[in-house]
C-alpha cells in the first residue's frame, strides 16, 4: 500500500491503536458522518481490507466519499470491487445519498479499475490533493450518481 497510502507507524498497528480506531469509527457512526466496514476473506476469516463511507452529508448535498484499502495478498480477487459496489448500493438505497465520490492517485491502475468496474466515472484531476509519505500527490476524482448504471466498465 505504501505508494498509495501514508506510511503507517508500528504503533498505529498495535492492539491499542486498533481499539482507538474502532472507538473513533463508533463515534463517526453515531454522529452520522461516516461508516467503516471491514472486509474479511471468506475461507480464512482473516481481515483483508477496509472501506469507509465518510463525509456523509444530507440536505441539499446528499453525498459521501469512499476510501478503501486492501492487503496486498488479497488484491486482484475482486474483493474490493465487490465491496465498493455493496457500499455504493447501501449509500444509495439505505442512506438515500445522491452522489458518492472517490479519489485515487493516477498511477494506481488497480484502484482505477476497481472504481470503473463499480460504475464510477472519472470527473477530473485534483492537484496536490493529499500528502502521501511527505509528497503532495495529484488524484483523479471519480464519482457515481444514484441513477448511474451499477458498474462493469463505466468510463468517463
Amino acid at each position: 500500500l505504501e505508494p498509495w497510502e501514508p506510511r503507517w507507524q508500528p504503533d498505529e498497528l498495535d492492539r491499542t491503536a486498533w481499539r482507538l480506531r474502532i472507538s473513533r469509527y463508533r463515534e463517526d457512526y453515531a454522529q452520522g458522518t461516516a461508516i467503516a466496514f471491514f472486509i474479511f476473506e471468506k475461507s480464512s476469516g482473516k481481515l483483508a481490507g477496509g472501506i469507509t463511507l465518510g463525509n456523509i452529508r444530507h440536505g441539499v448535498a446528499q453525498s459521501g466519499h469512499i476510501g478503501y484499502w486492501i492487503g496486498e495478498r488479497f488484491g486482484s480477487r475482486g474483493l474490493m470491487t465487490e465491496a465498493v459496489k455493496l457500499v455504493s448500493r447501501f449509500a444509495f438505497d439505505t442512506l438515500r445519498l445522491h452522489r458518492i465520490e472517490a479519489a485515487c492517485i493516477p498511477e494506481n491502475a488497480r484502484s482505477i479499475r476497481v472504481l470503473e468496474k463499480a460504475g464510477f466515472r472519472r470527473e477530473g484531476l485534483l492537484r496536490s490533493y493529499l500528502r502521501i509519505n511527505g509528497i503532495w500527490q495529484d488524484h483523479y476524482l471519480y464519482a457515481r450518481i444514484a441513477d448511474d448504471p451499477p458498474g462493469d466498465g463505466t468510463k468517463g
